[in-house]
């Protein structure tokens, strides 16, 4: 073929045009705010943040798609090898949000463009389809998230690690302690100071269950805002401990006796035509809230039991870390209960079911997933068994309301109840079997299995110290 034949090859639609309206105004903000330097980002497999740094000079050109990316470089993306073309980051203008801890950075959300077109193994992309496909519907998936992680000093010489407030707390569990709260203040106020600056409605902190551990709380949003939200969160969190010489950290359970950091998925579902909330209680009741004694509609019962039905699945995506099935223990060696979900089951106001029915809010809680979650394939994987279930309108069976740290395994398989996977391996099995699955994901799922079992093997398989160091004479 003569080269002279070969058309080339476009990562965005070659007719891809900027509101020049939008552009203007997003020109004139910057300015004002004396931006220096702007992120149109795109998220990898885990979540993290990605981008080039162009100088404000060249809004113009960032906006139209101009930073490619050769997405095969970076962990679970697809387009693996030098030889794939590029993906080009589009930035969502209208998404622009100045650092508050560094205005000369503007950061935009954005979505990644392949051979004209949304990149499908984009995660931002994987959520749209399923938000797309609740709006056909008639629906808006709302998401409210509950953020919790660690922050602490490390001494540089020894490596130690200490929590902010002076005085470690001595009793069973710090959670609320105002001594301990008041003691971190030197991460919480600048902190909450720069939520409130951003305008997503937080409305409480404080010292969680974990010692110099924290939560804080803003109001709910469309379930891409809230990914989006998630992810700057961790990134500002980051940024605000390094600058008071400190450290956070989003693993799940980075202390085997001390609480795991959850990020708890609190989720409904509007009725666009009337927008209302479609999990609240309808007008003459329904057979499953007269039959289950919660108050609740039929759609948020079939939500419930859709996400019950794909609940191992959904696990490999919303706990996707091997670190992640360390936390999901009853109790291990903390001295009271872990308060971490362990059992595929719902209940109203149930803390130790993995799903719950709040009594203050018309939604369904999911407990499992943790702060290493990619919130976007997260909140996917969930849209889509809920409507699944309210699709195929499946029954999510009796709630359980009691104590369930207080039933014996023997009980618990008796009752057929099943325990969340106990290891990323085994989520990663439902995760494969799971045919939903298939639908959510795409091509994207062969590559996040790949990814995920990939850790697993390495985990796993690495022979640590203190194993040594226990095992190495026992025999």
């Amino acid at each position: 073929m003569n080269a002279a034949n070969l058309a080339p090859i476009f990562a965005i639609p070659e007719n891809f045009q900027v509101d020049p309206t939008k552009l203007d105004e997003t020109r004139v903000r910057l300015e004002a705010e004396g931006v220096e330097y702007l992120l149109s980002t795109y998220v990898d497999v885990h979540g993290s943040p990605k981008a080039k740094v162009n100088p404000v000079s060249a809004l113009a050109k960032m906006a139209k798609g101009s930073e490619l990316f050769t997405v095969g470089a970076m962990e679970g993306m697809g387009l693996v090898g030098p030889q794939e073309d590029e993906c080009a980051a589009v930035p969502d203008l209208d998404s622009m949000i100045v650092c508050p801890w560094d205005k000369r950075f503007a950061y935009f959300f954005g979505d990644l463009y392949y051979h004209g077109a949304p990149y499908a193994n984009d995660s931002r992309q994987v959520l749209k389809r399923q938000l797309d496909r609740a709006k056909a519907m008639g629906f808006t998936f709302n998401l409210g998230v509950e953020p919790e992680f660690y922050v602490f000093r490390v001494d540089p010489e020894t490596g130690k690690r200490s929590g902010l407030s002076p005085q470690r707390y001595r009793g069973i569990c710090p959670a609320y302690d105002v001594y301990q709260a008041m003691g971190a203040m030197d991460f919480l106020e600048p902190f909450s100071k720069a939520l409130e600056s951003l305008g997503w409605g937080l409305y409480s902190f404080d010292q969680e269950g974990g010692h110099s551990q924290f939560e804080f709380d803003c109001d709910f949003a469309d379930a891409l805002t809230m990914s989006d939200r998630l992810v700057f969160f961790r990134l500002m969190a980051k940024k605000i401990a390094e600058e008071i010489g400190c450290v956070a950290t989003f693993l799940p359970k980075p202390f085997a006796d001390d609480f795991r950091s959850g990020c708890h998925f609190n989720m409904s579902l509007w009725n666009d035509a009337e927008g209302v909330n479609a999990f609240a209680p309808e007008e003459g009741g329904n057979p499953l809230m007269e039959k289950y004694g919660m108050p609740a509609s039929k759609l948020a019962y079939h939500f419930t039991a859709g996400i019950l039905e794909h609940a191992a699945a959904i696990t490999a995506v919303s706990s996707p870390t091997y670190n992640s099935y360390q936390g999901f223990i009853a109790q291990g060696e903390m001295l009271d209960v872990s308060w971490a979900p362990v059992l595929i089951a719902y209940g109203r106001n149930n803390r130790s079911a993995m799903m719950r029915m709040p009594g203050n809010r018309y939604c369904l809680e999911n407990r499992a997933p943790d702060m290493s979650v990619n919130p976007y394939l997260a909140a996917a994987f969930h849209l889509a068994a809920g409507l699944d279930g309210i699709e195929r309108e499946l029954d999510p069976g009796e709630p359980l309301n009691d104590n369930l740290y207080h039933r014996s395994k023997r009980e618990i398989r008796k009752s057929g109840i099943e325990f969340l996977p106990a290891t990323l391996c085994h989520a990663l099995e439902a995760f494969e079997e799971d045919e939903l699955a298939d639908e959510v994901f795409g091509e994207m799922k062969d590559i996040y299995l790949r990814q995920k079992t990939a850790e697993w093997e390495r985990d796993f398989y690495t022979i640590h110290d203190d194993q040594i160091d226990r095992m190495l004479t026992f025999l």
